[in-house]
């Protein structure tokens, strides 16, 4: 038998947050990830300023902001069924290609000041197309790279290359403007594309990854058997509580860029650069969480739960703040909470459905996700009108920790009551079943 024929030892267990990266593929797909995300950092930050430029309207780039992001929240469930149909690096890689080529065509137009409005705005709604396949296949894609109880690794390592690209990515963005231009940074982007592209091909699965199986029976159907996906969430009571963690946390919490710098600059009586250092600490307290939430193996829904429910209660505290020391010292530990329940509850949603539903459950919590996105700041904004910065954060708090301990306590109500049989029927054991009189 060649030595090829056997199979690969197992490497030891353990709690390393980079363990993810003794997997070669998975060091060259985090390497591809960094180009990517200072790319799209690059062209992100550029981009608002083009549309202030052609358009001096600060509305005019929420709303390039909002046309990029509808089709997450229409058709990310179709994107999310193509992912599970189509095979993974094939879809992965051309997905990638597209938004390169998008991003081309953006640096043409820019590069001959050929562009306006209406060509921003059709080249936004394209990419957020492409992005509802993009986004499910590079995310489970990157799980295949992986043994499953490595997962919660890729993805906080995922984070934290995340984060490295958006900060270079920024940097970028004014030296490519200062020297070369606008259009450079599309450029860039597209060349970033490309080169993930290019690296998809050469990416192998690690032994002992959870994959898409080729073998299994392809789905077919005029509506690439969505309702599938649809049915498999609601019927997952752990994908559901985790839906409604997620969402209650996003909408009474988590948009510290508008309740924190509201907070900063009014009660604390604090200026940009304040508002700049608690961002700062906001950063860092990020990139810690994402390196202890990559130590999980085998994170859960309850510790999803308890994490937000901790995040909430220390932002309630923060609202207190007398001071912009006090504030600064509860950011960090906020900021470490929320990134470790992200890398948890990211590991739940990518691993508990079978691998023929993965990319259908992405695409129904894509189209969730954007519900929040979308309507998280306007709710808390209200919020903030009628209650005030430090009204809005205590409240906010109060509401998601109250919620996930209703919901802790009903479920645990739930576990405990009896589950009577009807007489006739078995148990578990196989023992006839006593009536409900008996």
């Amino acid at each position: 038998m060649p030595a090829s024929s056997f199979p690969s030892p197992a490497l030891p267990a353990s709690r390393s947050p980079w363990r993810s990266l003794r997997y070669r593929s998975m060091r060259w797909w985090s390497v591809a990830n960094f180009v990517s995300n200072a790319g799209t950092w690059m062209q992100l930050t550029v981009q608002n300023l083009l549309v202030l430029q052609i358009t001096g309207s600060a509305a005019a780039t929420g709303l390039s902001m909002s046309v990029q992001a509808a089709p997450a929240l229409l058709i990310s469930v179709l994107g999310g069924a193509a992912v599970d149909r189509w095979p993974r690096k094939l879809t992965a890689a051309v997905s990638q290609a597209v938004l390169g080529a998008i991003a081309f065509t953006t640096a043409v137009l820019v590069a001959l000041d050929r562009i306006d409005m209406t060509s921003l705005m059709v080249l936004a709604a394209v990419t957020g197309v492409v992005a509802t396949v993009d986004n499910p296949a590079c995310a489970l894609l990157g799980n295949d790279l992986v043994p499953a109880e490595d997962v919660p690794s890729a993805i906080g390592v995922g984070a934290l290359v995340h984060q490295a690209g958006r900060l270079v990515g920024a940097a970028l963005a004014g030296v490519a403007v200062g020297f070369l231009g606008t259009s450079a940074a599309y450029f860039g982007n597209g060349l970033s594309f490309l080169f993930v592209a290019a690296v998809i091909p050469f990416l192998r699965p690690a032994a002992g990854a959870v994959r898409q199986d080729a073998t299994a029976p392809k789905d077919t159907g005029p509506d690439l058997t969505v309702r599938e996906g649809l049915a498999y969430f609601m019927r997952r009571p752990r994908l559901v509580a985790l839906a409604g963690v997620t969402g209650i946390s996003s909408v009474f919490g988590r948009n510290y860029g508008l309740t924190l710098a509201v907070l900063v600059t009014g009660p604390l009586a604090g200026g940009a650069a304040s508002f700049g250092t608690v961002s700062t600490v906001l950063a860092v307290g990020g990139i810690l969480g994402a390196v202890l939430g990559a130590r999980l193996r085998r994170p859960s829904v309850r510790l999803v739960g308890a994490l937000a429910a901790t995040g909430a209660l220390l932002q309630a505290v923060a609202g207190l703040s007398p001071s912009l020391a006090v504030l600064i010292v509860l950011v960090l530990p906020m900021a470490v909470v929320e990134s470790v329940s992200d890398t948890a509850g990211a590991s739940v949603l990518q691993t508990d459905p079978p691998p023929r539903l993965r990319g259908r459950v992405l695409g129904v919590w894509g189209s969730i996700g954007t519900v929040w996105g979308l309507g998280g700041p306007p709710a808390l904004g209200l919020l903030m009108e009628v209650a005030g910065p430090r009204g809005a954060l205590v409240t906010g708090g109060l509401l998601i920790a109250g919620a996930i301990g209703a919901g802790a306590l009903l479920r645990q109500r739930r576990a405990a009551a009896p589950v009577m049989l009807r007489t006739g029927e078995h148990d578990v054991a196989g023992r006839p079943a006593l009536s409900p009189a008996a």
